[in-house]
């Protein structure tokens, strides 16, 4: 009887440990690598960016060797908060932290797995940090999306010179659009112009905000904004009929209801991200030294169809934004 106790007692243990080695992570059970991706909303500049990662760590490991784990936050920062402590939970190899309330919610969750931010304009601004110096140091790093503000300023008087007034509008609930129209503010206070800050809570109140811009404005700017990019035809719904243009900070918000921008490439972007995270996961990189990515180029691209609907004449260096 003791001898049929004792083979029970050593089951037990048996079935015990393995039970505890498959909730292990995958990395360990299957070999494939684990990344969660957190997304903050759906529109063409994130889900580029999410694309490029991706295609980046397929081409550089394989589509056998990760599994993604693709979560949209529907625009919500708690969600954020939701998904990355879900991921946590899982013990991800890695985080991927898709806009700038996606980064804050990692930031928040856990200083132990690595996290690549990417569509980010200023780490420094995001994660609240003193004396920035473009590394974070820490379990983060990533990729930014900031174009030369000075130059996105200079385009307002270039393709609308005889403005006077200038409307920025921006969530305020993002810190990094806060940023950007402070900077295009102030550049454009040097050129003599009135800049005047038009902030909504979110897409409930931006008719009503983007209405008292337009009124009061000859000519609008809206930074790399993801609730601005997820509602494009709400601000060309009331621009458009005033004859108002619209200047925007990336390619997407400008297809949807701007003249022009300097564009970068999101899926560039997040492929760049992408090739960060295999020298991380690959090759032990030490992401606390890993500074941050910035886009190599910027391309000036203007809305064919709005300019012709306000007869206004693209000027020369100009690409025209696919239509399809």
């Amino acid at each position: 009887m003791k001898k049929t106790i004792s083979l029970l007692l050593a089951l037990v243990l048996c079935v015990g440990s393995c039970l505890a080695l498959s909730s292990c992570s995958d990395t360990d059970s299957d070999g494939k690598y684990k990344i969660g991706i957190v997304q903050l909303v759906e529109h063409p500049a994130l889900d580029a960016a999410t694309e490029g990662f991706k295609q980046a760590i397929i081409n550089e490991l394989g589509a056998d060797a990760v599994t993604f784990d693709y979560q949209n936050a529907q625009n919500d920062t708690n969600t954020c908060s939701t998904i990355v402590t879900q991921f946590v939970s899982n013990k991800v190899d890695l985080i991927m932290a898709n806009a700038t309330p996606a980064l804050q919610a990692a930031a928040a969750a856990t200083a132990d797995i690595p996290i690549l931010g990417t569509s980010v304009t200023e780490y420094g601004v995001a994660l609240n940090l003193k004396d920035f110096n473009g590394t974070v140091g820490g379990n983060i790093s990533g990729t930014s999306d900031l174009a030369p503000l000075d130059k996105q300023a200079a385009m307002i008087t270039e393709w609308v010179p005889d403005a006077q007034t200038v409307g920025l509008i921006y969530c305020s609930k993002e810190a990094n659009s806060k940023y950007q129209v402070d900077v295009v503010k102030s550049e454009l206070e040097k050129k003599g112009l009135t800049a005047t800050l038009y902030p909504f809570t979110d897409s409930n109140d931006l008719a009503q905000i983007c209405t008292s811009a337009a009124d009061n404005s000859d000519v609008i700017y809206v930074p790399t904004d993801n609730t601005v990019a997820e509602n494009t035809g709400i601000i060309d719904n009331i621009c458009a009929p005033k004859k108002i243009p619209v200047i925007a900070g990336e390619e997407g918000i400008c297809k949807g209801c701007g003249i022009a921008t300097l564009s970068i490439s999101y899926y560039d972007l997040g492929y760049a991200t992408g090739k960060m995270a295999v020298k991380i996961l690959r090759d032990g990189a030490d992401i606390s030294t890993m500074p941050i990515g910035y886009a190599e180029t910027q391309t000036p691209k203007y809305n064919k169809q709005i300019c012709n609907a306000l007869g206004i004449t693209p000027l020369e260096g100009y690409v025209a934004i696919a239509e399809n």
